[in-house]
């Protein structure tokens, strides 16, 4: 039995995201053409005969301004989640012509005694040929692929690259268990996928979700829906407006998107309520991102 962790990392819009969710074969995390749809490093957990993968998505590396605290607390998880890897998988998309500085910024924090796998993603897209020369000549990789997460193109390749590297040991969690994080985490997600998905520009950015209340059927046996009560934090009054929409039809359709989303996940029926509400510049205070789970 092999069992070990993958961290993938790599620049914002990637695809790291939907890798997960074609290795999982099922839609673990949200995605998004957004850059930062990803604030978290969540790990989710690949299960087959032989081995037990728990792959850690990190949000996209990038170099934020010193009062962006919600662009450092991003760049902080990247770093935690290489702490311990037994395997790094660096995925850059294959329309890459040139190398950006913030791929000189991860080639510099790789650790030097763990094996490195260059995976070039979006290969449907653009031949994946010069990206892989490039990125080849930048770092010493101990195995090289092409894919596609939309075709699974390359998906096979992967895998049969990462399973030398695994370490022996026995399986961590049960096989089960398909993400290490919590309900609550996870309708927090879905909400703010919905959010990205219907916003413009950069008000998506500006939007933190925040889950008030989670009463569950299996924690209140007398309910028979799952009831959620969730916050949708902006940080300023016209942002708020935009979230809420003319006549409040944005936040409900929002609503209507998160529930069923929710309801997909759960297997029970769900019970949705969101408010909008403004804290002022949020990304920017180091208080207000504890509060928000940024921390």
């Amino acid at each position: 039995m092999k069992c070990g962790t993958v961290t993938i990392i790599g620049r914002p819009n990637a695809g790291k995201s939907s890798l997960i969710n074609a290795l999982l074969k099922t839609h673990a995390l949200i995605i998004s053409p957004k850059p930062q749809t990803t604030r978290n490093a969540v790990r989710c957990i690949y299960n087959d005969d032989n081995a037990q993968i728990i792959f850690t998505d990190t949000p996209g590396m990038f170099r934020p301004d010193s009062r962006d605290k919600l662009g450092l607390f991003l760049n902080d998880e990247i770093l935690d989640a290489l702490d311990g890897s037994d395997v790094i998988l660096w995925l850059v998309d294959s329309g890459t012509r040139k190398l950006h500085p913030d791929d000189l910024e991860i080639s510099g924090m790789l650790p030097k005694n763990v094996p490195v796998v260059l995976a070039v993603s979006k290969s449907d897209k653009s031949d994946p040929s010069h990206a892989l020369r490039l990125y080849s000549e930048l770092y010493p990789f101990t195995a090289k692929v092409s894919l596609s997460a939309k075709t699974r193109h390359g998906i096979d390749d992967l895998m049969a690259a990462l399973m030398p590297l695994i370490p022996e040991g026995e399986a961590v969690y049960d096989p089960d268990i398909l993400m290490d994080t919590t309900e609550k985490f996870m309708a927090a997600e879905i909400i703010r996928e919905k959010v990205l998905m219907l916003l413009r520009d950069e008000v998506p950015h500006c939007v933190a979700v925040v889950i008030d209340e989670y009463k569950s059927p299996e924690e209140y046996p007398d309910r028979k829906k799952l009831y959620i009560r969730a916050s949708l934090i902006t940080e300023t009054e016209g942002q708020k407006k935009i979230v809420i929409g003319s006549k409040g039809e944005m936040i409900k359709r929002i609503g209507e998107l998160s529930r069923k989303a929710v309801e997909e996940v759960t297997g029970i029926p769900v019970y949705l309520e969101l408010w909008a509400k403004v804290i002022p510049h949020w990304r920017r205070n180091p208080l207000s991102l504890k509060r928000l789970g940024y921390s």
